[in-house]
């Protein structure tokens, strides 16, 4: 299924260089205030612009050579645009670092990308610091704020001040030469450093702006837990206003929307399910056009919630790191709740069997894959072309299906879905199920290997409130799901737990839930029903 032609949005293309985003936005407005801080601070468009120059500047005596990598974490400031969109006017690469991440993964991270400088957070320096000799290559770092413990370690702002106003020396216009490496979640494997070149970072900064519904009047509220590639680009593509938000408190979030005129509420599947399970908390925003969720599925009743609250559209849509990273959007004039949507302008996506890879028809479930100008150059490392098949298709490695209209349904992860009987079963549907139940607060259901089936189904269940009786009421809400699932889905055990393990981003910890699951000695399930057995896993 092809999404609307490219040639619709081409000339909202800002250049041949990601940076180039800014420097139109910046040529357009240049008194717009193009980031609003948490503190109340503005930065304008002429003003970023600025800044992003001087450090482009600066990196010429920091890091010379072009395609040099500079590391930059990902934390949801100012500081972040500035290094990234000056690495790119340098004619460096830019190697993105979740700030989040702990320090054997800042080590696979840092090494991988060979980066030579790195503007970090003085909580990620601190981390980096403690494995530094594992590093060799890296030879600078710059904080992005100053830090008393860190004394003597330079700091963005004093390398801007110095370098303001000194030439930039003109950097390479290729379109197609790499701009970034993103790395994947790593959620199957070592995290991949996927290479994304300027024009897949610009044709999609133009493909997000025109499906999410952007321009210069928009307020993009950015509520999530580290700065994204999508909405930084896709606004400064729009010449929009961004308004940063890093508070906890979720419904305190929607008075500093409200006060900041927002327009486009973005943030987490796990926010917003709070926000539509408390109508009340928080208020409205007059100003809202859309609400829109990414990291992970919505749930459609939260989709239904939240639409009911506020009056408006809430989309989510599909993407992966090597995408750029969107490929899919729900139509905000014609959304459809649990729809990823139909594909980007200028891309192609079909459903193929996991086994045969033949293309599968309307409704039929199979793996997702995706073509069009946004797709990666390729893994770091890789021959170009092997992440392709002969055709030029992507395989995402996800589980879907589309309806009529083309727009696409995301069931779950090929990793995470098993079969039980040689059918497939996908755990975040059982999960969907399971969450329906009153005694259920929140769940995850993972694969555990059965001699006779193949594989079952085991959840791990956080109960809606204390119960005398947890595994009696943990057991009657497994029941009353199984009775509205093929047998093949069933639930055959069940775990009682106080939380179910997440990321900081908000993602089930699932390879790690299934790694503890397989390791134990259990009794196996029985098909006639519960087993009075002892231990923290009841078969159903």
């Amino acid at each position: 299924m092809a999404g609307v032609p490219l040639a619709t949005i081409a000339d909202r293309l800002g250049g041949p260089r990601v940076d180039h985003l800014l420097s139109r936005a910046a040529a357009l407005a240049p008194d717009r205030a193009a980031l609003r801080s948490p503190d109340g601070s503005v930065l304008t468009f002429g003003r970023l612009d600025g800044q992003v120059d001087a450090f482009a500047a600066a990196l010429h005596a920091l890091t010379p050579g072009p395609e040099a990598v500079v590391a930059v974490a990902a934390e949801l400031s100012p500081a972040f645009p500035v290094a990234y969109y000056g690495t790119a006017r340098a004619g460096r690469i830019a190697a993105l670092v979740n700030p989040l991440l702990r320090e054997e993964a800042l080590v696979h991270v840092l090494a991988t990308s060979g980066a030579r400088t790195a503007v970090l957070t003085p909580e990620v320096y601190r981390r980096v610091r403690t494995v530094r000799d594992r590093l060799p290559r890296l030879e600078t770092v710059l904080l992005t704020s100053a830090a008393a413990e860190d004394e003597g370690v330079p700091v963005l702002a004093e390398v801007l001040a110095a370098a303001a106003g000194k030439p930039v020396p003109e950097a390479a216009g290729d379109p197609e030469a790499v701009a970034n490496l993103l790395f994947t979640s790593g959620t199957t494997g070592a995290p991949k450093a996927v290479e994304l070149t300027h024009r897949n970072l610009t044709v999609n900064a133009a493909q997000t702006a025109h499906a999410h519904g952007l321009d210069a009047g928009s307020v993009v509220f950015n509520y999530l837990p580290t700065y994204h590639l999508m909405h930084l680009n896709a606004a400064v593509q729009a010449a929009a206003t961004q308004l940063l938000w890093t508070d906890p408190d979720v419904p305190g979030s929607l008075a500093a929307a409200r006060e900041g005129g927002t327009t486009h509420y973005y943030s987490l599947p796990m926010r917003l399910s709070r926000l539509a399970a408390d109508p009340t908390a928080g208020g409205t925003v007059p100003t809202l056009r859309a609400v829109l969720s990414g990291g992970s599925a919505l749930a459609p009743e939260a989709t239904r919630g939240l639409t009911a609250r506020f009056g408006v559209p809430v989309g989510q849509g599909y993407g992966l790191a090597e995408a750029s990273p969107q490929t899919h959007f729900d139509r905000l004039d014609d959304p459809r709740a649990g729809s990823c949507g139909p594909p980007s302008a200028g891309t192609e996506s079909r459903i193929v069997h996991v086994d045969t890879r033949a293309e599968l028809p309307v409704g039929e479930r199979g793996e997702i894959q995706v073509r069009g100008p946004q797709l990666m150059k390729g893994y770091l490392g890789a021959e170009p072309t092997a992440h392709l098949d002969a055709e030029g298709w992507f395989s995402t490695g996800d589980i879907g299906y589309t309806d009529e209209d083309g727009y696409l349904f995301v069931v779950d992860r090929i990793k995470d879905v098993f079969k039980c009987d040689n059918w497939l079963v996908s755990p975040t549907e059982v999960e969907g199920v399971l969450r329906g139940r009153p005694e259920v607060a929140d769940s995850v259901v993972v694969d555990r290997p059965d001699r006779f089936s193949g594989a079952v189904a085991y959840a791990l269940v956080v109960l809606a409130k204390p119960y005398a009786d947890e595994e009696g009421a943990a057991l009657a809400a497994v029941r009353g799901a199984n009775a509205l699932m093929p047998y093949y889905q069933h639930l055959r055990y069940v775990e009682v737990v106080e939380s179910i393990p997440r990321s900081q981003n908000g993602k089930v910890q699932r390879r790690e839930i299934r790694d503890a699951v397989h390791g134990r000695e259990l009794p196996e399930p029985s098909a006639e029903g519960p087993l009075e057995v002892t231990g923290a896993a009841r078969p159903v």
